[in-house]
């Protein structure tokens, strides 16, 4: 559950990013927040 969550957010900040959305509102940090957050898992998924 806690997965469709973060996917669903994860789509939504892309969706807002993409749009402009969070630039109009100064949040483009949550961009680099989502980065961090996906991080650990595509750099330890191959190994």
């Amino acid at each position: 559950m806690l997965f469709i969550l973060f996917y669903v957010v994860a789509i939504a900040i892309l969706i807002m990013h993409f749009t402009g959305l969070l630039a109009r509102h100064n949040a483009e940090w949550l961009v680099l927040v989502l980065a961090v957050a996906v991080f650990p898992a595509v750099y330890f998924l191959p190994l």
